[in-house]
């Protein structure tokens, strides 16, 4: 029994790190291809390890020098920030009360099955409507029309997590603050968010992911620094008949800096939402 188990034991270990290697690996040569030296990426045969230490394109890249690589890349990464932000902050508004009476009155599920089934569809199938209600609205390049753009992919996803949430919160709770005396909306207020609040963290943080990694249509929306966005600005330097890989990798690096801290800020909330039910349904 307890060689089974030191068996078992290893095999954990070793699954662990495998997982680790292939997770961790090509972020680690993302970052080695950053503060390479041209020659030693286009060398044969390859260099794993650069002979010398170059950080000059991070300082490229977040400088504010009027008309250069620097000033479009900052530009599209505030860009990015408040589009993102502003498209998950309008998702998690409408999810909660979405989430909540979907949960709460499930004769109406059909309602949100219809919406997640819009996943279904390929983006490509809905560019031409978009366009067309963005151009009609005057918001085409503008980044409170690609938020708005992003709002119709991240709320049906948020509200299905938020009543996957809401499900798992017992109504006799609500029912007793309401013989108590408290309102519909009191009861959500002080009641059920509280103790929502690890799946509200938790759909959140996706719904920000999601709209921080999108391309394809902030390409098709967006045609300059007003309201491009980082990943558009990465393909444009990947768009030259002679790319710096150095440089579309220290891209690539600062573009996942703030997820990532977003992410081992949020940890402890995401990891509660997780397991309290968050993404079952």
């Amino acid at each position: 029994m307890e060689r089974r188990s030191l068996a078992f034991t290893i095999f954990i270990h070793a699954a662990a790190l495998l997982l680790a290697v292939v997770i961790l690996a090509p972020v680690l040569w993302l970052f080695v291809m950053s503060i390479s030296p041209t020659a030693d990426l286009s060398a044969k045969p390859l260099r794993w390890w650069p002979a010398g230490v170059d950080f000059s394109r991070y300082a490229l890249l977040l400088s504010s020098v009027e008309n250069s690589a620097g000033a479009a890349f900052t530009a599209s990464l505030w860009n990015s920030l408040k589009i993102a932000g502003m498209a998950t902050i309008a998702a998690i508004a409408l999810a909660i009360p979405a989430g909540w009476a979907v949960s709460r009155t499930p004769q109406v599920g059909w309602s949100l099955s219809m919406v997640i089934a819009t996943y279904m569809l390929p983006p490509v199938a809905l560019a031409v409507p978009l366009y067309m209600g963005l151009a009609y609205f005057g918001m085409l390049n503008n980044i409170f029309g690609l938020a708005l753009v992003y709002l119709t992919i991240l709320a049906p996803f948020t509200t299905w997590l938020m009543k996957s949430g809401f499900d798992a919160i017992p109504r006799e709770i609500e029912a007793s603050a309401m013989i108590d005396g408290a309102s519909l909306f009191q009861t959500l207020r002080i009641i059920t968010l509280p103790l929502a609040a690890p799946v509200v963290a938790t759909s959140a943080l996706f719904a920000l992911l999601l709209a921080w990694d999108e391309f394809f249509y902030a390409l098709l929306f967006t045609s300059d620094l007003r309201a491009k966005t980082l990943t558009v600005a990465i393909a444009d330097l990947a768009g030259g008949r002679v790319s710096d890989y150095g440089l579309i990798a220290t891209a690539g690096v600062l573009a996942a800096l703030p997820p990532v801290l977003i992410g081992l800020v949020m940890q402890r909330a995401l990891i509660s939402g997780l397991t309290s039910g968050g993404v079952k349904g």
